[in-house]
């Protein structure tokens, strides 16, 4: 398991130290229930992680959404990180990065058919979303980066974990953990992501082992696949495979970990330029005037490529130039099992069908019982 990237601030490590005692002593008061956790009345996946970004919860999200999506009606519930509202705000095809942030945007724009909403207290968002005339259309809630809001109690936790940083990590500020990786014990599905597809029975055992799970918990492993690029502005849809040895790319990141990507653009072209900023970044202007100015240092047939969530910021935004709006793209990705897809997807289905916590998935809010659905 490779994770000599792992970069570690050793001079944060007592920080760290004191940073994991008070994440360990607020888990443990949820364990005793001393701190609360909210059981509801319909079908509670929570999608989540240990690390700071970059494991791939937007496309497992995604991924959710299309297995449950023809069957029941799907709510997906974030806080909305860096958006500029507040509150319970429920997402339209107007919606903008600013209102709901990029990746319930994102979702949005992917899936208009499903309710999308954002809220700091995710409580009183599953609430709004289950009164009302929301309740009509939601029964099953996916929550979305929530593995540490344990004041809702999941009917089923997915916990995400990235291949590339199964060991040697550390807590922050030092390391990217958000709690130690003792926290691992509270899921009840764990997902290895970003797995190369070449990953062999033996290293699959191998990382299981390394995670210490218990016999009830289920391991799955999945990888990242690149679909067609997508204009951003206007244009027809792109192969990646068209790129060659000639072809250069402007490719503009604003992700917690960009190296596959980047990884992924060089296998094909060496001639890339790479402008990385922050975690969910908000483009200034002169962040604009970086970008025009970027690609006319380029020849005229370059191209831009930027991630769906990067998209969602920057296609928004005044100023480019008409020569990065007119080759500019944008890269959707999936995620694919690599073995087990069916056994993944019929714990998701069971679960929901079920229904354990009480309201049955398919009983709609005014008590009449949908036709024609299937699970």
């Amino acid at each position: 398991m490779a994770n000599n990237h792992i970069h570690i601030h050793k001079s944060l490590l007592p920080v760290s130290w004191l940073y994991g005692i008070v994440v360990s002593v607020r888990n443990r008061l949820f364990d005793l229930g001393i701190l609360k956790s909210r059981r509801f009345d319909l079908p509670v996946i929570s999608i989540g992680n240990l690390a700071v970004g970059g494991t791939g919860k937007t496309p497992h999200v995604e991924y959710l959404i299309r297995l449950l999506k023809e069957d029941y009606g799907i709510a997906v519930l974030s806080r909305g990180y860096k958006r500029r509202t507040h509150g319970f705000v429920i997402a339209t095809l107007t919606s903008t990065a600013s209102d709901i942030g990029d990746e319930p945007m994102q979702v949005k724009s992917k899936f208009p058919s499903v309710t999308v909403a954002v809220d700091e207290d995710r409580c009183d968002g599953i609430e709004k979303l289950t009164s009302g005339q929301n309740a009509r259309q939601v029964e099953v809630v996916l929550l979305d980066d929530a593995f540490q809001h344990r004041y809702v109690k999941p009917g089923l936790s997915i916990l995400l974990i990235e291949y590339d940083r199964l060991e040697g990590d550390k807590m922050l500020p030092a390391g990217r953990l958000r709690e130690p990786m003792s926290g691992i014990q509270r899921a009840d599905v764990v997902v290895v992501t970003k797995c190369p597809e070449t990953l062999t029975t033996d290293d699959m055992e191998a990382a299981g082992a390394s995670l210490h799970l218990r016999s009830s918990q289920k391991i799955f492993f999945s990888t990242t696949e690149y679909q067609e690029l997508e204009p951003l502005f206007c244009g027809d849809n792109l192969s990646l495979d068209s790129l060659s040895a000639e072809s250069h790319v402007l490719l503009l990141t604003g992700i917690a970990n960009p190296t596959p990507l980047l990884r992924e653009i060089q296998r094909r072209t060496r001639q890339v330029t790479h402008l990385s900023f922050g975690d969910h970044h908000t483009f200034s202007s002169s962040d604009i005037s970086a970008i025009n100015t970027a690609y006319a240092a380029l020849p005229p047939s370059a191209i831009v490529i930027t991630t769906e969530k990067d998209a969602m910021r920057l296609s928004q935004q005044s100023g480019l130039s008409q020569e990065v709006r007119h080759h500019a793209y944008q890269l959707p990705i999936k995620v694919r099992f690599l073995h087990e897809a069916e056994t993944f997807d019929q714990i998701i289905k069971d679960y929901v069908r079920e229904a354990p916590e009480g309201r049955l998935p398919a009983q709609r809010a005014d008590g009449r019982a949908d036709e024609g659905k299937n699970t």
